[in-house]
């Protein structure tokens, strides 16, 4: 008798599944890990009954199986004494029924999800030491939110333009949303996992993600209040206008790459000159610093994103008007102005002109840099408000340095 090919290999695979997840099960029955419905042999079985299942009668037969064994097993969890069993082996068991009868036809990718599934069961205890332990209310809550915008409300949004002058894209808009929110979170987890003698300058970093302009307000106001913490206050000052740039370098990939490759020696240059800028402050930070690192609040403000979203539906109106009746001066003007209120805001509503076509990359690296330089100006006037003499003379010099850099590096790539 001669097996249809791929057969043996499938059947192969299937009895390596059942072995690799009941090996886990063994183990945790072992470690009285509680009561459980089948270990080593009984995933091996299991596996191999899907794998024959299937075989025999395709679908049909697999689903009979995978039906037989959930009897099976919820026959097991009813005859179980514990207060509170749990399914999770049981879940486990039927799962790896379905897997087998999969082996038959993509081997690899069953073994793929085996592999998966076993490591979620053994990292039970982490998992559940990070949920209830590590995650806040807080923390939960904004998680689910940033998991609503980006796998709810995203997929639905149009990705065509619409409104006036066919100037709004709501997908377009929504991704900065997102973006932004993401990046805010990353940047909270990043500070978390790092730890607290970073103080200031770390948390300045992760809070520039969110708004530079603000976190320099910040910074300043806790140099007044404490003046003791002046060199660590800078740092995470100057460093906030790093994370301005990255998350410029984001936005314009996910919006206009070609944009993003003319201006790339510009956010490189600024980049590496807010790092060298800020990397001076932060070595003193690292003696001066406060004990414990300020309260790190929210890991984004959704309010924040969604304003700035709205911000860049009406500048990219704006700016579609200009374009119509002054052209790339008309463009240039809007961003500029934009810039002054936030620089990704000016930035994303450029990038979405010249990905719609209504611009060329190379005409938008003007606005860009200009609604990046007005942004600047706002950041130098928070730092003379909100801080002390001392602060602003530290910021201001690193803030003109850093657009300096961002100028020099677009005349000597676009040649401007």
């Amino acid at each position: 008798m001669t097996l249809p090919s791929g057969i043996v290999p499938g059947l192969m695979a299937a009895v390596g599944i059942g072995l690799l997840i009941g090996l886990e099960r063994e183990r945790r029955r072992a470690a009285g890990g509680g009561r459980s419905p089948g270990g080593m042999r009984t995933f091996a079985l299991s596996a191999t009954l899907g794998a024959v299942a299937f075989v025999i009668g395709g679908e049909t037969m697999l689903a009979i199986a995978v039906v037989s064994a959930g009897v099976l097993v919820a026959a097991s969890y009813m005859r179980s004494n514990d207060e509170d069993p749990g399914i999770t082996t049981e879940m486990a068991l039927v799962l790896t029924v379905l897997l087998g009868g999969l082996a038959i036809k993509e081997p690899a990718l069953a073994a793929g999800v085996a592999v998966v599934v076993t490591v979620l069961l053994a990292a039970r205890d982490l998992l559940h030491s990070f949920a209830r332990n590590m995650l806040t209310e807080r923390e939960v809550h904004d998680g689910l939110i940033l998991a609503t915008a980006a796998l709810v409300i995203w997929p639905l949004l149009p990705d065509r333009p619409i409104g006036p002058l066919g100037a709004i894209n709501l997908r377009s808009i929504w991704t900065l949303v997102v973006l932004v929110m993401s990046v805010g979170a990353a940047g909270y987890v990043a500070t978390r996992l790092v730890g607290v003698k970073y103080g200031l300058p770390m948390l300045g970093f992760a809070a520039g993600f969110v708004s530079s302009t603000a976190t320099i307000a910040s910074m300043g106001e806790r140099s007044k209040v404490v003046p003791a913490l002046l060199a660590p206050a800078v740092a995470g000052a100057t460093l906030s206008t790093l994370a301005t740039f990255m998350q410029m370098g984001l936005l314009l990939f996910a919006l206009s790459p070609p944009t993003l490759f003319i201006l790339t020696p510009a956010l490189i240059c600024a980049g590496l000159a807010a790092l060298l800028y800020g990397a001076i402050f932060t070595t003193s930070s690292l003696a001066e610093g406060p004990a414990e690192a300020p309260p790190l609040g929210r890991a984004f403000q959704p309010s924040s994103a969604l304003l700035l979203a709205l911000v860049v539906a009406v500048i990219l109106v704006l700016t579609a008007v200009l374009n119509r009746w002054l052209g790339a001066t008309g463009v240039l003007i809007g961003a500029s102005v934009a810039g002054f209120a936030d620089a990704h805001a000016a930035a994303t509503s450029v990038a979405s002109l010249a990905a719609g076509g209504s611009i060329t990359p190379e005409q938008a690296a003007y606005p860009i840099l200009a609604g990046l330089t007005t942004n600047a100006a706002s950041k130098a006037v928070m730092a003379v408000t909100a801080g002390t003499p001392a602060f602003a003379a530290r910021v201001v010099p690193g803030l003109v340095l850093v657009i300096a850099a961002a100028w020099a590096g677009a005349l000597f790539w676009v040649g401007l």
